[in-house]
């Protein structure tokens, strides 16, 4: 990884991880809403270990095709743009997970188009795709803005592990500073899986989470629900 970062680069990059950046991030808590329900989270000790099992499902998978989605579109190569984007959305087994990071996707496009960040080329692969998932925008905006792509893949990590967080601050609930002192303690299983996601081969990507996508198929049936996910 490049261990230097411009104060410009830098500043694109909080930008596009802002959890202030209008595509409703913080409507959709990616299953933990029914972990917290069925008691699997309920403190600050189960919560780190929720996200932790998580992010190394996301480091398997989600993290590497977005790795492989800042490649292409940095080639300008649109049939790989195309192919990791299939595939990754193909990888969405339940019908919340995969209409979340769809809606997120249109949002992210759209604000791509209104902001005029991305040149002609960029727009016409983003165009190009019949349905346009998170990943896949978060890194036709990164390769505009000429964020480095470690960078990029480490902002693009945080803003899942942050909005996570935010959810246990809100629904188990845990307090203000447990929240921060939790977002501190994962900044090395973050590291981690930025590393470990350059690293895989394609052959070795995974995405086999049988809890979680349980949880996600609750949660479209749980009686009570402040996320969409």
């Amino acid at each position: 990884m490049t261990t230097g970062i411009k104060i410009n680069e830098l500043l694109r990059l909080l930008h596009l991880a802002s959890p202030s950046l209008p595509i409703g991030a913080y409507t959709y808590s990616q299953g933990l809403e029914t972990a917290i329900e069925v008691g699997n989270v309920s403190n600050a000790e189960s919560a780190c270990d929720w996200i932790s099992e998580s992010l190394s499902v996301v480091a398997d998978f989600e993290a590497p095709v977005f790795w492989r989605l800042l490649c292409a579109f940095a080639n300008n190569d649109a049939a790989d743009v195309t192919h990791w984007t299939e595939l990754f959305l193909a990888a969405r087994d339940t019908q919340e997970f995969r209409a979340e990071t769809i809606q997120m996707g249109y949002s992210f496009s759209k604000l791509i188009l209104d902001l005029n960040i991305a040149d002609e080329s960029l727009q016409a692969i983003l165009a190009s795709q019949a349905e346009v998932p998170l990943p896949t925008a978060f890194a036709c905006a990164a390769v505009a803005l000429k964020i480095s792509p470690d960078a990029a893949l480490s902002g693009f990590l945080f803003s899942i592990v942050e909005n996570q967080v935010l959810v246990c601050v809100k629904s188990v609930p845990l307090g203000q500073v447990s929240g921060q002192r939790l977002l501190l303690s994962l900044h090395p299983a973050i590291e981690a899986a930025v590393n470990h996601a350059q690293q895989l081969e394609d052959d070795e990507l995974s995405n086999w989470s049988p809890g979680l996508s349980i949880l996600s198929m609750m949660h479209e049936v749980q009686y009570s629900r402040i996320y969409r996910s």
